[in-house]
């Protein structure tokens, strides 16, 4: 699904205000710190809470495997005045339909800046550009609208509600259902572009 340039550990996106990166090792007890918080975890189909270590150190050897594989694109987010210190996740991964899926969470202490919708433009972008797709989907749980208004801020049209596997959560859960298209995103792009230059 992703192109070679993705496939090398010291490959990044920069953003104003952050680097997206490989995870590694090292990211370990920021996961544990931040995405085991439960107002984080709470919107996660697959983050338990408590989050045991274990958990974790499967999660950063998978995202690197698959990262390399070019099967799916799994990216820490830093501030990039703290590129070491991660402060969330976003990735793109094969979708249960057709489309791949994105998915992030941020850490809870980083919310209310912009964050998520900086780093979700900036793989959005890279999804298109550079890996040559044509469709993305994303999901947000109804009960988060903060994640909706990413989603809508970055393009994205809500196509309508369903039922997801929240398997951390015990069962299925309604999610508001996403749709970003090429076309949508290039319209999204030229007016990004115009608004920069004026």
């Amino acid at each position: 699904m992703f192109p070679d340039l993705t496939r090398d550990d010291v490959f990044r996106i920069e953003t104003r205000r952050l680097w997206l990166r490989w995870p590694t090792a090292k990211d370990k007890d920021a996961i544990l710190k931040l995405a085991g918080d439960r107002s984080v975890a709470e919107m996660l189909a697959g983050v338990p809470h408590p989050l045991p270590p274990a958990v974790v150190e499967t999660f950063v050897l998978q995202a690197r495997a698959e990262n390399t594989a070019g099967a799916a694109l799994t990216l820490a987010l830093a501030r990039r005045s703290a590129p070491t210190s991660l402060i969330g996740v976003i990735s793109i991964h094969p979708g249960t339909t057709a489309a791949p899926e994105l998915g992030y969470w941020l850490g809870q202490p980083h919310w209310g800046a912009g964050l998520m919708r900086e780093a979700v433009h900036a793989l959005c972008d890279a999804f298109f550009a550079y890996a040559g797709g044509t469709d993305l989907a994303s999901s947000a749980r109804t009960m988060n609208p903060a994640s909706r208004r990413v989603l809508e801020a970055c393009g994205f049209a809500r196509t309508g509600t369903a039922t997801k596997p929240f398997p951390a959560r015990g069962g299925d859960l309604p999610v508001d259902l996403f749709h970003l298209d090429r076309a949508r995103w290039q319209a999204r792009a030229a007016v990004a572009a115009l608004t920069e230059a004026a």
